[in-house]
């Protein structure tokens, strides 16, 4: 599957992940399907940032609520590695639903797209749009 990302979506995902570091950012990708338009930035409120993320659960619910109001579809979340890869690590795995879940992953200035299936993280491409 294709995704189609918004040059803005890109943009905020890596100042994102550079203004947290050394701690991790996180948060909400809304959009449609397969179209990304909007990363939503979320306040990380693990206790220990600089190696975890949790995703504050009331930008969840105001997602969720805005999404059922005819707002844009809560596709996904993101997350950086701010000393790694931006690969789904062994506790990225622990955390997804395998739901089908789009995630994005930032890391060194690079970010790569993610679905959560059954079997684990399957890697995805992306196409920029404008916007």
């Amino acid at each position: 599957m294709d995704l189609e990302v918004t040059s803005g979506t890109i943009a905020t995902l890596i100042e994102e992940a550079h203004r947290a570091h050394p701690r991790e950012c996180c948060g909400l990708l809304l959009g449609q399907g397969s179209r990304i338009a909007l990363a939503q930035p979320a306040a990380n409120v693990h206790p220990d940032p600089a190696r975890h993320f949790e995703i504050d659960p009331a930008a969840l619910i105001a997602a969720h609520r805005a999404q059922r109001a005819g707002g844009l579809e809560l596709v996904g979340f993101y997350h950086s590695h701010p000393n790694g890869r931006p690969d789904p690590s062994a506790e990225d795995l622990a955390l997804a639903e395998g739901a089908g879940r789009i995630w994005a992953i930032i890391a060194d200035g690079n970010v790569l797209w993610w679905r959560d299936g059954k079997n684990g993280f399957e890697p995805l491409s992306s196409r920029v749009a404008a916007g």
